[in-house]
């Protein structure tokens, strides 16, 4: 992508080993993700363009000297950020905040849209899928390259747990995905804020006992009594729509932000109100 609403296709050298560490991977599915927006409305002219993708799973081609846990011909899920796996960050489960590492779609280690890529760090990135796997599984398992994760991760930030409710504002991929996480980590009630029939149907098939599509009365009542609420879309829209909670335990979790939207909820806004607020 050169700049804003300009996407190419372009040839490029083929990805190849730099670092022992590394491995290559050809890419067999691949996904645009949400935050692709962003750069697509708003990108500069950027003089030799910006490689795009950040999400995919392929077959593993070639191997640097040095790693261990990744073979040649194991299919991989590629999350959006590279990591070694050893340092203090990624020892804690944030990799993305590796001292090494980085995000894929960028010039440094190009993007997944694309036939191959190179993986730096491959045995702190790469996951590999031991099981065969149905070609048809492949859409479900590409989620955990990076969407799946997030609304999980929002879930399980955001304290949901077995019996409790859970509010998911904003009816976008991740908060689908938190929709199934909530159910996975057993809550009673989750109650999905959306504005499009088609995903808060789907929401529902997901596990969604409750689905408010309007900032009505209904929205407040049905709030209420949450303990916490997982916001996965912060476009204006869906923060239009959020309940006036006003329980202590109340937590209010960005797990993604769209494109071009403002969260008007801030730090100090949940203080004062004696709420957490938790940006992932």
């Amino acid at each position: 992508m050169h700049k804003a609403h300009e996407v190419t296709i372009e040839s490029v050298p083929d990805a190849a080993i730099s670092e022992q560490t590394d491995a290559v991977i050809r890419v067999t599915r691949a996904c645009i993700c949400g935050s692709d927006l962003w750069p697509y409305n708003d990108l500069p002219q950027t003089p030799g363009g910006r490689p795009m993708g950040h999400e995919a799973i392929g077959f593993v081609e070639d191997v640097g000297g040095e790693v261990q846990s990744i073979r040649r011909g194991q299919l991989v899920i590629m999350p959006f950020a590279y990591s070694d796996g050893t340092c203090t960050y990624c020892r804690n489960q944030l990799q993305t905040s590796c001292i090494q590492g980085g995000f894929f779609g960028s010039p440094e280690v190009g993007g997944a849209q694309a036939e191959a890529l190179r993986i730096p760090f491959a045995d702190g990135t790469l996951y590999p899928i031991s099981a065969e796997v149905d070609d048809s599984l492949m859409p479900a398992l590409l989620t955990l390259s990076d969407v799946m994760g997030t609304g999980h991760h929002a879930a399980l930030t955001a304290r949901v747990a077995k019996g409790g409710s859970v509010a998911v504002i904003g009816d976008g991929a991740v908060g689908l995905c938190g929709v199934i996480a909530a159910r996975r980590l057993g809550a009673d009630q989750i109650i999905l804020l959306g504005r499009h029939r088609d995903r808060t149907e789907l929401g529902t098939d997901f596990g969604a006992t409750d689905v408010v599509q309007s900032a009505a009365k209904k929205l407040s009542r049905r709030c209420a009594r949450l303990l916490m609420a997982t916001e996965c879309i912060p476009c204006s829209s869906a923060w239009a729509t959020r309940p006036p909670l006003r329980r202590r335990s109340t937590s209010f979790v960005r797990a993604e932000r769209s494109a071009g939207s403002e969260c008007p909820i801030t730090a100090r806004w949940t203080s004062q109100r004696g709420f957490s607020l938790t940006i992932l």
